[in-house]
């Protein structure tokens, strides 16, 4: 879900998917711009789904049941290039910890603070990261204005638990590792086998943890289905729409329009777990999501 100096991520980012030739044969007559925003919607209906079952499996155990069958998907549909070279291990496993870290810190911090909140948050990260080694004029601006919306996002009052904005903000934090880290994963894998053994790596770690948080409910198959589902809706599904998307658009567009998550999060996080956010904590996001689209719009083009 990386907005913010996407040219760079492209192709780490958002690695190929499982379901690499169904959506080149069943999405290419769907316009680019609709696949961009299919793809934001499933990931945070998914976030929602998956808040649903923390009543059953806590945080920690929905985050094992995402990473474990979304790790399976990868697995089964990459199995022909599970081969990678032992320089790039250590990068792979790396990507694992800090996939399943920065999944583990956002589901903490949607079960303490609303959908929208956290997301926004959490998208500092990538925005930091684009405007770290940035020197263009405009980004102060950016910098002030996402500083602006986390100010109201906190200080306006409403659900602003401040462990839940510690999670969100350290979530960001591991997105930003994550960023990083896929730079590196691109160079050292080719395909989808690298994020296959990653994804399932992540879910390995996460086993004891959910084990310990949900004990056998979390083989409940009530819960393991919703778990399946949760994957299917915050990775298979977006991962496929968004790469059908990328092949038709530029990616600078498709990073305006991911610009867009922090606001669908809020949306999200309305309608469907009826979570209310006051005028200044919806000027927060707007904020946030205005820093994201500029910094993406006036990225030095490579």
């Amino acid at each position: 879900m990386v907005a913010i100096d996407f040219e760079r991520n492209v192709n780490s980012t958002r690695p190929l998917t499982a379901v690499r030739a169904v959506s080149q044969r069943g999405l290419g007559g769907v316009p680019p711009t609709a696949l961009v925003l299919i793809g934001i919607v499933s990931v945070q209906v998914g976030a929602a789904l998956a808040k649903q079952l923390f009543s059953a499996t806590g945080a920690a155990g929905a985050v094992t049941l995402r990473l474990f069958f979304a790790g399976i998907v990868l697995l089964i549909v990459w199995r022909s290039g599970l081969r990678i070279e032992r320089r790039a291990l250590p990068v792979v496993l790396g990507y694992g910890a800090v996939l399943a870290c920065m999944n583990l810190c956002f589901y903490q911090a949607i079960d303490r603070i609303p959908l929208g909140m956290a997301v926004t948050l959490e998208f500092l990260g990538p925005l930091g990261v684009a405007l770290a080694g940035s020197r263009r004029w405009a980004d102060p601006v950016w910098a002030v204005l996402a500083a602006a919306g986390v100010l109201l996002l906190t200080r306006s009052g409403g659900q602003a638990g401040w462990s839940g904005v510690l999670f969100a903000l350290a979530a960001g934090a591991c997105w930003a590792g994550y960023i990083l880290l896929s730079a590196a994963l691109g160079d050292r894998t080719s395909g989808g086998g690298g994020l296959a053994i990653a994804m399932a790596f992540g879910g390995v770690l996460m086993v004891p943890v959910g084990i310990a948080e949900a004990g056998t409910t979390l083989f409940h198959p009530t819960v393991l289905a919703a778990g399946f589902a949760v994957a299917m809706l915050s990775s298979v599904l977006p991962y496929s729409v968004e790469l059908e998307a990328l092949r038709r658009i530029p990616p600078r567009v498709f990073g305006v329009l991911m610009s867009l998550e922090p606001a669908a999060a809020a949306l999200a996080g309305l309608i469907v777990l009826g979570q209310i956010m006051n005028p200044g904590q919806w000027a927060g996001v707007i904020c946030v999501v205005a820093a994201s689209i500029g910094a993406t719009r006036t990225a030095r083009r490579k």
